[in-house]
């Protein structure tokens, strides 16, 4: 019995501390193996639609759509769905900008996004979505089109920070860029695909119908349904570094628990996909699926390093030695957080904002707790447009 007892104990530590340790292994396979994907001459102007969400928040449209007008890039109209918002006030005189506010309550991205849809002014062949606190990089859609050219049929670009004004903010930051680096730029140089990242993201638009076709999402997660079902299909997600969208990062508290609620709760919602599509890569030996299937698999970050903790102290007083290997994992784990930061141009505030992990963490448990009722609680992030 005390044999088996140990062995379980050793195969739950395997378990949760290859999570530490993945991230190093992938950026030496990546040094070693992974390569940028040749691309092919072809140079054509798609004509994109471009999506825009907001929910019961106006404040901030006028500057994104700014932004979207300031494209280089002729052939594109924006669709602003405005769900349950006052629109009194919004004035857009280009007629690239088409508003649409529902007859009723949406409370849904796909929702609004297959309103869009139905709503085209003409036959578009890629959509694209934006936040409504989102800004875009004049290049944006250049750099999307470099790889539709290519052949793919979704890509995700980098949602780079908007403000960096508290420490959450910059926290938030560090996160993304740590994801967009090992989940985006890695997996994609290694054969797989980037995840998305619910906005800055572009598909062709008949591949984003016949995903969510037979299929009503309510709630956070989208776009964790929406990769999935293109992983299904085993094409590949490919990651424009370049295509750049200036997300709103949370500054305040508040923001954070609500909004990390509802990721929390869109983890153990769609976990499932993961054995799936492992499944789906073992049976056709697709790398593709494999690895991404992986990645589906691994808990939010404050998850697994709270539980490889929890690990490593409870091994103090049953097997000491244990402990040393995961004070090691926690080293590695630690240097290749660094490494994705080293890996841009990473400001300094970011840096500086490291030592508040422990408060970053603190309060994403508070959001474990309020993970089961996440979207009763909040359908989206309240920004300060001042922020």
């Amino acid at each position: 019995m005390i044999l088996i007892m140990r062995t379980f104990w050793v195969f739950l530590q395997i378990i949760i501390g290859y999570n530490l340790i993945l991230p190093l292994l992938l950026f030496v396979l990546y040094k070693i193996f992974g390569r940028d994907k040749l691309r092919t001459p072809l140079n054509n102007d798609f004509d994109y639609a471009i999506i825009v969400t907001a929910y019961e928040q106006t404040a901030l449209l006028p500057s994104v759509i700014t932004s979207l007008l300031n494209l280089n890039y002729t052939k594109y109209l924006i669709y602003v769905i405005a769900d349950n918002c006052d629109i009194s006030n919004l004035r857009f005189d280009d007629p690239k900008v088409i508003l649409l506010k529902p007859e009723t309550v949406l409370a849904s991205n796909t929702r609004s996004h297959l309103y869009a849809i139905a709503n085209f002014r003409r036959d578009h062949e890629i959509l694209t979505i934006i936040d409504s606190d989102n800004l875009v990089d004049p290049e944006y859609i250049r750099e999307l089109n470099t790889f539709f050219n290519d052949g793919f049929d979704a890509v995700q670009g980098v949602r780079a920070a908007k403000n960096l004004n508290t420490v959450y903010a910059c926290l938030d930051a560090a996160r993304d860029i740590y994801y967009h680096f090992y989940d985006g730029e890695i997996l994609f140089a290694l054969g797989s695909s980037a995840t998305l990242a619910g906005s800055g993201m572009a598909s062709k638009t008949n591949l984003y119908k016949a995903c969510f076709e037979n299929m009503d999402i309510t709630g956070a997660g989208f776009d964790k349904v929406l990769q999935a079902q293109i992983l299904k299909r085993n094409k590949r997600i490919a990651f424009a570094k370049n295509a750049i969208v200036y997300d709103e990062k949370t500054s305040h508290s508040d923001q954070l628990v609500n909004q990390r609620s509802r990721w929390i709760n869109t983890w153990f919602k769609y976990v499932g996909y993961g054995f799936d599509i492992i499944w789906r890569g073992i049976k056709r030996g697709s790398a593709n699926q494999f690895l991404f299937g992986l990645i589906l698999l691994r808990p939010p970050l404050f998850i697994f390093i709270l539980l490889a903790f929890a690990c490593c102290l409870i091994n103090v007083f049953i097997y000491p030695l244990y402990s040393l290997f995961w004070l090691l994992a926690f080293g590695i784990f630690a240097l290749s957080f660094f490494i994705s930061l080293s890996q841009h141009a990473t400001d300094k505030r970011i840096y500086k904002s490291l030592i508040n992990i422990p408060k970053f963490i603190y309060f994403q448990i508070v959001s474990l707790l309020h993970a089961r009722q996440a979207n009763k609680r909040s359908v989206a992030t309240k920004h300060n447009v001042n922020s």
